[in-house]
Protein backbone atom coordinates (compact mmCIF):
# COMPACT_ATOMS: atom_id res chain seq x y z
CA UNK A 1 0.00 0.00 0.00
CA UNK A 2 1.09 3.47 -1.09
CA UNK A 3 1.87 5.92 1.83
CA UNK A 4 0.08 9.45 1.56
CA UNK A 5 2.48 12.59 1.10
CA UNK A 6 3.04 15.15 3.28
CA UNK A 7 0.69 17.35 1.10
CA UNK A 8 1.27 20.38 2.80
CA UNK A 9 5.11 20.07 2.15
CA UNK A 10 4.20 19.12 -1.69
CA UNK A 11 2.02 21.85 -2.78
CA UNK A 12 4.20 24.41 -1.02
CA UNK A 13 7.21 23.06 -2.73
CA UNK A 14 4.76 23.07 -6.25
CA UNK A 15 4.03 26.89 -5.85
CA UNK A 16 8.14 26.99 -5.39
CA UNK A 17 8.47 25.25 -9.10
CA UNK A 18 8.62 28.38 -10.96
CA UNK A 19 11.47 30.28 -9.28
CA UNK A 20 13.33 27.13 -8.65
CA UNK A 21 13.63 25.96 -12.10
CA UNK A 22 13.05 29.31 -14.65
CA UNK A 23 14.35 27.47 -17.37
CA UNK A 24 12.20 24.11 -17.46
CA UNK A 25 8.19 24.18 -18.51
CA UNK A 26 6.31 25.04 -15.61
CA UNK A 27 4.47 21.66 -15.90
CA UNK A 28 7.13 19.37 -16.29
CA UNK A 29 8.91 21.21 -13.35
CA UNK A 30 5.31 20.76 -10.97
CA UNK A 31 6.17 16.86 -12.06
CA UNK A 32 9.75 16.39 -10.91
CA UNK A 33 8.72 17.46 -7.51
CA UNK A 34 5.90 15.30 -7.50
CA UNK A 35 8.71 12.20 -8.75
CA UNK A 36 10.78 14.05 -5.72
CA UNK A 37 8.10 13.29 -2.99
CA UNK A 38 7.61 10.08 -4.49
CA UNK A 39 11.07 8.93 -4.08
CA UNK A 40 10.99 10.14 -0.35
CA UNK A 41 8.36 7.56 0.64
CA UNK A 42 10.05 4.16 -0.81
CA UNK A 43 10.84 3.02 -4.38
CA UNK A 44 9.38 5.28 -6.88
CA UNK A 45 9.81 3.06 -10.34
CA UNK A 46 8.32 -0.38 -8.35
CA UNK A 47 8.85 -3.75 -10.70
CA UNK A 48 6.73 -6.03 -8.76
CA UNK A 49 3.27 -5.39 -10.47
CA UNK A 50 2.06 -7.74 -12.57
CA UNK A 51 -1.39 -7.58 -13.99
CA UNK A 52 -3.46 -10.49 -14.34
CA UNK A 53 -6.07 -8.90 -17.22
CA UNK A 54 -5.77 -6.76 -20.51
CA UNK A 55 -8.77 -4.00 -21.11
CA UNK A 56 -10.06 -5.73 -24.55
CA UNK A 57 -10.23 -8.80 -22.72
CA UNK A 58 -12.08 -7.80 -20.02
CA UNK A 59 -14.73 -5.59 -22.64
CA UNK A 60 -15.24 -9.11 -24.62
CA UNK A 61 -15.36 -11.33 -21.35
CA UNK A 62 -18.04 -8.99 -19.40
CA UNK A 63 -19.24 -6.51 -21.88
CA UNK A 64 -22.36 -8.40 -22.15
CA UNK A 65 -22.77 -9.32 -18.45
CA UNK A 66 -25.75 -7.81 -16.79
CA UNK A 67 -25.21 -5.40 -14.25
CA UNK A 68 -26.88 -7.15 -11.81
CA UNK A 69 -24.75 -10.38 -12.51
CA UNK A 70 -21.28 -8.57 -12.05
CA UNK A 71 -22.01 -6.87 -8.80
CA UNK A 72 -22.97 -10.05 -7.44
CA UNK A 73 -20.40 -11.82 -8.70
CA UNK A 74 -17.58 -9.48 -7.81
CA UNK A 75 -14.98 -10.75 -10.14
CA UNK A 76 -11.21 -9.82 -9.01
CA UNK A 77 -9.07 -8.24 -11.46
CA UNK A 78 -5.83 -6.19 -11.83
CA UNK A 79 -5.00 -4.32 -14.54
CA UNK A 80 -2.13 -1.66 -14.94
CA UNK A 81 -1.38 1.17 -18.06
CA UNK A 82 -1.40 5.13 -18.85
CA UNK A 83 -4.07 7.05 -16.85
CA UNK A 84 -5.62 8.83 -19.87
CA UNK A 85 -8.05 10.31 -18.38
CA UNK A 86 -9.06 11.84 -15.12
CA UNK A 87 -12.12 13.27 -13.04
CA UNK A 88 -12.31 14.19 -9.69
CA UNK A 89 -15.43 14.44 -8.44
CA UNK A 90 -14.83 15.13 -4.35
CA UNK A 91 -14.50 11.32 -2.62
CA UNK A 92 -14.86 9.52 -5.93
CA UNK A 93 -13.01 9.73 -9.10
CA UNK A 94 -13.33 8.59 -12.76
CA UNK A 95 -10.15 7.48 -14.83
CA UNK A 96 -9.56 5.99 -17.85
CA UNK A 97 -6.72 3.73 -18.23
CA UNK A 98 -5.41 2.82 -21.22
CA UNK A 99 -2.93 -0.49 -22.27
CA UNK A 100 -1.67 -2.13 -25.10
CA UNK A 101 -5.25 -3.42 -25.99
CA UNK A 102 -7.12 -0.80 -25.33
CA UNK A 103 -9.10 1.30 -22.83
CA UNK A 104 -11.31 0.59 -19.47
CA UNK A 105 -12.55 2.79 -17.00
CA UNK A 106 -11.62 2.82 -13.71
CA UNK A 107 -13.85 3.97 -10.45
CA UNK A 108 -11.85 5.14 -7.32
CA UNK A 109 -13.46 5.99 -4.57
CA UNK A 110 -12.42 7.40 -0.99
CA UNK A 111 -14.20 4.41 1.01
CA UNK A 112 -12.04 1.95 -0.92
CA UNK A 113 -8.96 3.08 -1.26
CA UNK A 114 -8.70 4.60 1.96
CA UNK A 115 -7.95 8.39 3.14
CA UNK A 116 -4.16 8.43 2.79
CA UNK A 117 -3.83 6.43 -0.88
CA UNK A 118 -7.02 8.08 -2.16
CA UNK A 119 -5.06 11.70 -1.49
CA UNK A 120 -2.14 10.11 -3.17
CA UNK A 121 -4.16 9.21 -6.02
CA UNK A 122 -5.33 13.11 -6.44
CA UNK A 123 -1.82 14.60 -7.03
CA UNK A 124 -1.31 11.44 -9.83
CA UNK A 125 -1.18 13.07 -13.75
CA UNK A 126 -2.50 12.09 -16.93
CA UNK A 127 0.37 10.34 -18.67
CA UNK A 128 1.24 8.30 -15.28
CA UNK A 129 1.29 5.01 -15.50
CA UNK A 130 -0.61 2.88 -12.84
CA UNK A 131 -1.54 -0.46 -11.42
CA UNK A 132 -5.15 -1.36 -10.27
CA UNK A 133 -7.06 -4.07 -7.97
CA UNK A 134 -10.23 -4.24 -7.90
CA UNK A 135 -13.69 -5.90 -9.41
CA UNK A 136 -15.41 -5.64 -12.29
CA UNK A 137 -19.11 -4.24 -12.44
CA UNK A 138 -20.98 -1.71 -14.88
CA UNK A 139 -21.75 1.62 -14.06
CA UNK A 140 -25.53 2.93 -14.21
CA UNK A 141 -25.10 3.88 -17.28
CA UNK A 142 -23.59 0.23 -18.61
CA UNK A 143 -19.88 0.91 -18.59
CA UNK A 144 -17.90 -2.08 -17.85
CA UNK A 145 -15.34 -0.40 -15.19
CA UNK A 146 -13.04 -1.47 -12.46
CA UNK A 147 -13.71 -0.70 -9.06
CA UNK A 148 -10.52 0.28 -7.48
CA UNK A 149 -9.57 -1.12 -3.94
CA UNK A 150 -6.14 -0.60 -4.34
CA UNK A 151 -4.21 1.51 -6.79
CA UNK A 152 -0.27 1.70 -7.75
CA UNK A 153 2.19 4.62 -9.28
CA UNK A 154 4.35 2.58 -11.19
CA UNK A 155 6.00 4.76 -13.23
CA UNK A 156 5.34 8.66 -13.41
CA UNK A 157 5.22 11.35 -16.41
CA UNK A 158 7.52 13.77 -15.78
CA UNK A 159 6.03 15.42 -19.75
CA UNK A 160 2.59 16.01 -20.30
CA UNK A 161 0.98 14.73 -22.92
CA UNK A 162 -1.03 16.54 -25.83
CA UNK A 163 -4.23 17.82 -25.92
CA UNK A 164 -6.19 15.13 -25.56
CA UNK A 165 -8.68 16.68 -28.21
CA UNK A 166 -5.98 17.84 -30.74
CA UNK A 167 -3.15 15.05 -30.42
CA UNK A 168 -0.18 15.79 -32.32
CA UNK A 169 -0.65 17.83 -35.39
CA UNK A 170 2.57 18.49 -36.40
CA UNK A 171 3.24 15.82 -39.22
CA UNK A 172 6.89 15.85 -38.35
CA UNK A 173 6.99 15.68 -34.68
CA UNK A 174 4.45 12.53 -34.83
CA UNK A 175 7.94 10.97 -36.62
CA UNK A 176 10.15 12.03 -34.76
CA UNK A 177 8.39 11.77 -31.54
CA UNK A 178 6.52 8.33 -32.42
CA UNK A 179 6.65 6.75 -28.83
CA UNK A 180 4.11 10.04 -27.55
CA UNK A 181 2.21 9.58 -31.12
CA UNK A 182 1.94 6.16 -30.40
CA UNK A 183 0.19 6.86 -26.95
CA UNK A 184 -2.15 9.87 -28.00
CA UNK A 185 -3.11 8.48 -31.78
CA UNK A 186 -5.15 4.95 -31.93
CA UNK A 187 -4.80 5.03 -35.75
CA UNK A 188 -1.21 4.86 -35.39
CA UNK A 189 -1.35 2.29 -32.82
CA UNK A 190 -3.75 0.35 -35.56
CA UNK A 191 -1.60 0.33 -38.14
CA UNK A 192 1.68 -1.13 -36.94
CA UNK A 193 -0.72 -3.70 -35.11
CA UNK A 194 -1.90 -4.68 -38.93
CA UNK A 195 1.85 -4.19 -40.44
CA UNK A 196 2.99 -6.94 -37.40
CA UNK A 197 -0.06 -8.85 -38.76
CA UNK A 198 0.42 -8.42 -42.46
CA UNK A 199 4.20 -9.62 -42.01
CA UNK A 200 2.80 -12.86 -39.83
CA UNK A 201 0.75 -13.24 -42.05
CA UNK A 202 3.47 -12.93 -45.12
CA UNK A 203 5.96 -15.64 -43.03
CA UNK A 204 2.79 -18.14 -42.23
CA UNK A 205 2.19 -17.95 -46.32
CA UNK A 206 5.69 -18.98 -47.00
CA UNK A 207 6.88 -21.35 -44.52
CA UNK A 208 3.13 -23.57 -45.30
CA UNK A 209 4.85 -23.35 -48.63
CA UNK A 210 8.15 -25.09 -47.96
CA UNK A 211 10.43 -22.06 -47.84
CA UNK A 212 12.85 -21.52 -45.36
CA UNK A 213 13.64 -18.11 -44.35
CA UNK A 214 17.24 -17.34 -43.89
CA UNK A 215 19.55 -14.51 -42.23
CA UNK A 216 21.92 -13.41 -45.11
CA UNK A 217 24.96 -10.36 -44.14
CA UNK A 218 23.60 -6.72 -43.64
CA UNK A 219 27.45 -5.33 -44.46
CA UNK A 220 28.74 -6.12 -47.46
CA UNK A 221 31.87 -5.83 -49.61
CA UNK A 222 30.20 -5.56 -52.70
CA UNK A 223 26.76 -3.94 -52.64
CA UNK A 224 24.60 -6.38 -55.44
CA UNK A 225 21.26 -7.23 -56.03
CA UNK A 226 19.85 -4.44 -57.57
CA UNK A 227 20.48 -0.94 -58.95
CA UNK A 228 20.86 1.15 -56.15
CA UNK A 229 23.19 4.11 -54.44
CA UNK A 230 24.75 2.20 -51.45
CA UNK A 231 25.50 3.45 -48.31
CA UNK A 232 29.46 3.42 -47.49
CA UNK A 233 30.83 2.54 -44.36
CA UNK A 234 34.41 0.61 -43.02
CA UNK A 235 35.48 -2.26 -40.93
CA UNK A 236 37.95 -1.44 -38.80
CA UNK A 237 39.24 -4.95 -37.80
CA UNK A 238 39.19 -5.74 -41.55
CA UNK A 239 40.37 -2.65 -42.78
CA UNK A 240 38.22 -2.93 -45.63
CA UNK A 241 35.40 -0.63 -47.22
CA UNK A 242 32.15 -2.07 -46.73
CA UNK A 243 28.21 -1.54 -47.94
CA UNK A 244 25.22 -1.57 -46.20
CA UNK A 245 23.11 -3.92 -48.43
CA UNK A 246 20.97 -2.76 -51.26
CA UNK A 247 19.50 -6.18 -51.62
CA UNK A 248 19.99 -9.86 -50.49
CA UNK A 249 19.60 -10.98 -53.81
CA UNK A 250 22.86 -12.45 -54.30
CA UNK A 251 23.02 -14.59 -51.16
CA UNK A 252 20.01 -16.23 -51.56
CA UNK A 253 20.92 -17.25 -54.53
CA UNK A 254 24.32 -18.52 -53.25
CA UNK A 255 21.88 -20.35 -51.13
CA UNK A 256 20.09 -21.97 -54.01
CA UNK A 257 23.73 -23.37 -55.23
CA UNK A 258 24.40 -24.55 -51.74
CA UNK A 259 21.06 -26.93 -52.24
CA UNK A 260 18.56 -25.23 -50.49
CA UNK A 261 15.75 -24.97 -53.04
CA UNK A 262 12.85 -22.52 -51.54
CA UNK A 263 14.52 -19.34 -49.15
CA UNK A 264 13.20 -16.32 -47.91
CA UNK A 265 14.05 -13.38 -45.84
CA UNK A 266 12.24 -10.48 -44.63
CA UNK A 267 15.00 -7.73 -44.32
CA UNK A 268 15.94 -4.52 -44.06
CA UNK A 269 17.56 -2.51 -46.99
CA UNK A 270 19.88 0.48 -47.08
CA UNK A 271 19.80 2.67 -50.39
CA UNK A 272 21.51 6.24 -50.38
CA UNK A 273 18.61 7.73 -52.38
CA UNK A 274 15.75 10.50 -51.97
CA UNK A 275 13.24 10.19 -49.42
CA UNK A 276 9.52 11.33 -50.96
CA UNK A 277 6.31 10.19 -49.46
CA UNK A 278 7.11 6.62 -51.66
CA UNK A 279 10.88 6.27 -50.89
CA UNK A 280 12.56 5.90 -47.64
CA UNK A 281 16.19 5.13 -47.41
CA UNK A 282 15.89 2.07 -45.15
CA UNK A 283 12.92 0.01 -45.94
CA UNK A 284 11.83 -3.28 -45.63
CA UNK A 285 11.65 -5.91 -48.11
CA UNK A 286 10.62 -9.52 -48.53
CA UNK A 287 12.44 -11.57 -50.64
CA UNK A 288 12.15 -15.14 -51.86
CA UNK A 289 13.75 -18.03 -54.06
CA UNK A 290 12.41 -20.99 -55.33
CA UNK A 291 13.98 -23.61 -57.64
CA UNK A 292 12.49 -25.14 -60.53
CA UNK A 293 9.80 -21.76 -61.09
CA UNK A 294 10.02 -19.65 -63.59
CA UNK A 295 8.34 -15.72 -63.36
CA UNK A 296 5.10 -16.90 -64.13
CA UNK A 297 5.08 -19.07 -61.22
CA UNK A 298 6.43 -16.31 -59.36
CA UNK A 299 3.53 -14.22 -60.34
CA UNK A 300 1.12 -16.57 -58.90
CA UNK A 301 2.51 -16.92 -55.61
CA UNK A 302 2.91 -13.32 -55.19
CA UNK A 303 -0.76 -12.92 -56.06
CA UNK A 304 -1.55 -15.81 -53.36
CA UNK A 305 0.56 -13.82 -50.68
CA UNK A 306 -0.39 -10.65 -51.07
CA UNK A 307 -4.33 -11.80 -51.26
CA UNK A 308 -3.99 -13.92 -48.56
CA UNK A 309 -1.73 -10.65 -46.04
CA UNK A 310 -4.77 -8.30 -47.28
CA UNK A 311 -7.08 -11.16 -45.57
CA UNK A 312 -5.56 -11.88 -42.47
CA UNK A 313 -4.64 -8.36 -41.53
CA UNK A 314 -7.74 -6.46 -42.75
CA UNK A 315 -10.21 -8.80 -42.69
CA UNK A 316 -10.59 -8.28 -46.23
CA UNK A 317 -9.28 -8.65 -49.69
CA UNK A 318 -10.72 -5.12 -50.91
CA UNK A 319 -9.14 -2.28 -48.91
CA UNK A 320 -10.05 1.36 -49.60
CA UNK A 321 -6.87 3.65 -49.85
CA UNK A 322 -7.09 7.12 -50.78
CA UNK A 323 -10.60 6.81 -50.80
CA UNK A 324 -10.26 5.04 -53.85
CA UNK A 325 -10.93 0.74 -53.63
CA UNK A 326 -8.65 -1.34 -54.54
CA UNK A 327 -9.54 -4.82 -54.92
CA UNK A 328 -7.04 -7.49 -54.24
CA UNK A 329 -9.52 -10.51 -54.79
CA UNK A 330 -9.50 -10.51 -58.40
CA UNK A 331 -6.93 -11.95 -61.04
CA UNK A 332 -4.05 -9.39 -61.37
CA UNK A 333 -4.09 -8.33 -65.02
CA UNK A 334 -0.81 -8.73 -66.96
CA UNK A 335 1.08 -6.36 -69.88
CA UNK A 336 3.64 -5.81 -71.12
CA UNK A 337 5.65 -2.66 -71.03
CA UNK A 338 4.51 -1.11 -74.91
CA UNK A 339 0.74 -2.89 -74.18
CA UNK A 340 0.76 -0.21 -71.02
CA UNK A 341 1.82 2.76 -72.66
CA UNK A 342 -0.94 2.32 -75.37
CA UNK A 343 -3.37 1.53 -73.08
CA UNK A 344 -2.87 4.52 -71.00
CA UNK A 345 -1.28 7.07 -73.67
CA UNK A 346 -2.63 5.88 -77.08
CA UNK A 347 -1.40 8.90 -79.34
CA UNK A 348 2.19 6.27 -78.66
CA UNK A 349 1.66 4.40 -81.92
CA UNK A 350 3.91 1.15 -82.64
CA UNK A 351 5.77 3.47 -85.27
CA UNK A 352 6.81 5.61 -82.33
CA UNK A 353 7.78 3.30 -79.85
CA UNK A 354 9.55 1.30 -82.36
CA UNK A 355 12.07 4.25 -83.00
CA UNK A 356 14.58 5.89 -80.46
CA UNK A 357 14.84 9.58 -81.55
CA UNK A 358 10.87 9.38 -81.55
CA UNK A 359 10.68 8.29 -77.98
CA UNK A 360 13.46 10.66 -76.41
CA UNK A 361 11.54 13.82 -78.46
CA UNK A 362 8.64 12.54 -76.12
CA UNK A 363 10.80 12.55 -73.09
CA UNK A 364 12.17 15.77 -73.47
CA UNK A 365 8.40 16.97 -73.57
CA UNK A 366 8.23 15.29 -70.03
CA UNK A 367 11.36 16.84 -68.82
CA UNK A 368 13.68 13.75 -69.39
CA UNK A 369 17.13 14.02 -70.65
CA UNK A 370 17.30 10.91 -73.01
CA UNK A 371 21.18 12.10 -73.13
CA UNK A 372 22.18 11.91 -69.58
CA UNK A 373 22.61 8.84 -67.21
CA UNK A 374 21.12 5.85 -66.87
CA UNK A 375 19.68 7.12 -70.72
CA UNK A 376 22.68 8.23 -71.95
CA UNK A 377 23.35 4.65 -73.71
CA UNK A 378 19.88 3.07 -73.56
CA UNK A 379 18.72 1.18 -76.24
CA UNK A 380 15.42 1.06 -77.64
CA UNK A 381 13.88 -0.85 -74.62
CA UNK A 382 14.94 0.98 -72.19
CA UNK A 383 13.87 4.11 -73.47
CA UNK A 384 10.79 2.55 -74.18
CA UNK A 385 10.52 1.78 -69.87
CA UNK A 386 11.46 5.71 -69.11
CA UNK A 387 8.09 6.65 -71.38
CA UNK A 388 6.10 3.98 -69.74
CA UNK A 389 7.20 5.69 -66.27
CA UNK A 390 6.30 8.92 -67.78
CA UNK A 391 2.80 7.62 -69.40
CA UNK A 392 1.17 4.53 -67.97
CA UNK A 393 2.96 3.89 -64.16
CA UNK A 394 0.75 6.26 -62.17
CA UNK A 395 -2.66 5.10 -64.01
CA UNK A 396 -1.77 1.64 -63.21
CA UNK A 397 -4.68 1.72 -59.95
CA UNK A 398 -5.48 -1.66 -59.98
CA UNK A 399 -2.78 -4.96 -59.34
CA UNK A 400 -1.09 -5.38 -63.15
CA UNK A 401 2.14 -7.30 -63.99
CA UNK A 402 4.25 -5.66 -66.14
CA UNK A 403 6.33 -8.09 -67.91
CA UNK A 404 8.93 -8.96 -69.91
CA UNK A 405 11.01 -6.49 -69.22
CA UNK A 406 14.33 -5.52 -71.17
CA UNK A 407 17.43 -7.75 -70.73
CA UNK A 408 19.87 -3.95 -70.29
CA UNK A 409 17.79 -3.28 -67.43
CA UNK A 410 17.79 -6.56 -65.90
CA UNK A 411 21.09 -7.51 -65.29
CA UNK A 412 20.27 -10.26 -63.30
CA UNK A 413 17.02 -11.96 -65.08
CA UNK A 414 16.91 -14.64 -67.61
CA UNK A 415 16.29 -13.90 -71.04
CA UNK A 416 13.46 -15.03 -72.98
CA UNK A 417 13.67 -18.04 -75.31
CA UNK A 418 10.48 -16.41 -76.79
CA UNK A 419 11.52 -13.25 -77.09
CA UNK A 420 14.59 -11.33 -78.33
CA UNK A 421 16.15 -8.79 -76.40
CA UNK A 422 13.86 -9.11 -72.97
CA UNK A 423 13.96 -11.13 -70.34
CA UNK A 424 11.47 -13.33 -68.17
CA UNK A 425 11.02 -10.40 -66.12
CA UNK A 426 7.41 -8.99 -63.89
CA UNK A 427 6.98 -5.60 -61.84
CA UNK A 428 3.61 -5.77 -59.69
CA UNK A 429 2.04 -1.67 -60.14
CA UNK A 430 -0.90 -1.15 -57.48
CA UNK A 431 -2.01 2.51 -56.65
CA UNK A 432 0.01 3.58 -59.60
CA UNK A 433 3.30 2.44 -57.77
CA UNK A 434 5.67 -0.69 -58.21
CA UNK A 435 4.83 -3.15 -54.98
CA UNK A 436 6.83 -6.05 -56.48
CA UNK A 437 10.05 -7.25 -58.62
CA UNK A 438 10.74 -11.14 -59.66
CA UNK A 439 12.00 -12.94 -62.57
CA UNK A 440 12.95 -15.90 -63.96
CA UNK A 441 16.84 -15.74 -62.72
CA UNK A 442 19.86 -16.28 -64.69
CA UNK A 443 21.42 -19.55 -63.45
CA UNK A 444 24.27 -18.62 -66.65
CA UNK A 445 27.15 -17.62 -65.13
CA UNK A 446 28.78 -17.00 -68.70
CA UNK A 447 25.67 -14.48 -69.55
CA UNK A 448 25.73 -12.91 -65.57
CA UNK A 449 29.37 -12.30 -66.06
CA UNK A 450 29.01 -10.15 -69.66
CA UNK A 451 26.04 -8.58 -68.16
CA UNK A 452 28.06 -7.68 -64.71
CA UNK A 453 30.88 -6.07 -67.04
CA UNK A 454 27.91 -4.12 -69.34
CA UNK A 455 27.30 -2.69 -65.90
CA UNK A 456 30.62 -1.52 -64.93
CA UNK A 457 30.70 0.38 -68.31
CA UNK A 458 27.73 1.64 -67.45
CA UNK A 459 28.81 3.02 -64.00
CA UNK A 460 32.06 4.29 -65.82
CA UNK A 461 29.84 6.02 -67.71
CA UNK A 462 28.67 8.04 -64.34
CA UNK A 463 25.53 5.61 -63.80
CA UNK A 464 26.20 5.62 -59.82
CA UNK A 465 23.04 2.90 -59.19
CA UNK A 466 24.98 0.46 -61.65
CA UNK A 467 25.93 -3.16 -60.26
CA UNK A 468 29.19 -4.00 -59.09
CA UNK A 469 31.10 -7.07 -60.79
CA UNK A 470 30.61 -9.56 -58.11
CA UNK A 471 33.82 -12.37 -58.73
CA UNK A 472 32.51 -14.43 -55.95
CA UNK A 473 28.73 -14.88 -57.42
CA UNK A 474 30.23 -15.68 -60.26
CA UNK A 475 32.02 -18.81 -58.89
CA UNK A 476 29.00 -19.65 -57.02
CA UNK A 477 26.95 -19.41 -60.42
CA UNK A 478 29.96 -22.02 -62.14
CA UNK A 479 28.80 -25.19 -59.49
CA UNK A 480 25.68 -24.77 -61.25
CA UNK A 481 22.26 -22.95 -59.68
CA UNK A 482 19.13 -24.91 -60.37
CA UNK A 483 16.78 -22.90 -62.79
CA UNK A 484 14.63 -20.45 -60.23
CA UNK A 485 12.28 -17.83 -59.97
CA UNK A 486 12.64 -14.95 -57.38
CA UNK A 487 10.82 -12.14 -56.10
CA UNK A 488 10.92 -8.88 -53.82
CA UNK A 489 7.80 -7.68 -51.92
CA UNK A 490 8.27 -3.63 -50.57
CA UNK A 491 7.09 -4.47 -47.24
CA UNK A 492 6.45 -0.56 -46.55
CA UNK A 493 4.97 0.13 -49.68
CA UNK A 494 2.06 -2.73 -48.55
CA UNK A 495 1.54 -2.21 -45.27
CA UNK A 496 0.66 2.02 -46.64
CA UNK A 497 -2.04 0.09 -48.90
CA UNK A 498 -3.45 -2.04 -46.46
CA UNK A 499 -3.54 0.76 -43.39
CA UNK A 500 -4.74 4.10 -45.96
CA UNK A 501 -1.61 5.78 -44.89
CA UNK A 502 -0.57 8.44 -47.32
CA UNK A 503 2.92 8.60 -46.94
CA UNK A 504 5.96 5.95 -46.27
CA UNK A 505 6.83 7.29 -42.73
CA UNK A 506 3.40 6.61 -41.47
CA UNK A 507 4.36 3.30 -41.98
CA UNK A 508 7.76 2.92 -40.28
CA UNK A 509 7.94 3.20 -36.50
CA UNK A 510 11.41 5.23 -37.19
CA UNK A 511 11.76 7.22 -39.80
CA UNK A 512 14.82 9.35 -40.13
CA UNK A 513 14.70 13.04 -39.95
CA UNK A 514 16.93 15.94 -40.22
CA UNK A 515 18.38 16.88 -36.51
CA UNK A 516 16.98 18.76 -34.31
CA UNK A 517 18.34 22.72 -33.80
Amino acid sequence: MMNSPDNTSLNARLDATTDSAPNENHLIAERRVKLAQLRTQGVAFPNSFVPSHRAAPLHTEYGETEQSVLAEAKHPVTVAGRMMLKRVMGKASFVTLQDATGRIQIYLDRGALGEDLYESFKQWDLGDIIAIEGTIFKTNKGELSVHAVHAQMLAKSLRPLPDKFHGIADQELRYRQRYVDLIVTEQTRHTFLTRSQAIAAIRSTMTDAGFLEVETPMLQAIPGGAAAKPFETHHNALDMQMFLRIAPELYLKRLLVGGFERVFEINRNFRNEGVSPRHNPEFTMLEFYAAYTDYQWMMNFTETLIRQAAERATGSAVVTYQGRTLDLSQPFARMTIVQAIQAHAPQFTDDILNDAEAIKKALRAFGVDANSPPLTHAGLGALQLALFEETAEAKLWEPTYIIDYPIEVSPLARASDLYEGVTERFELFMTGREIANGFSELNDPEDQAARFQAQMLAKDAGDEEAMYYDADYIRALEYGMPPAGGCGIGIDRLVMLLTDSPSIRDVILFPHLRRED
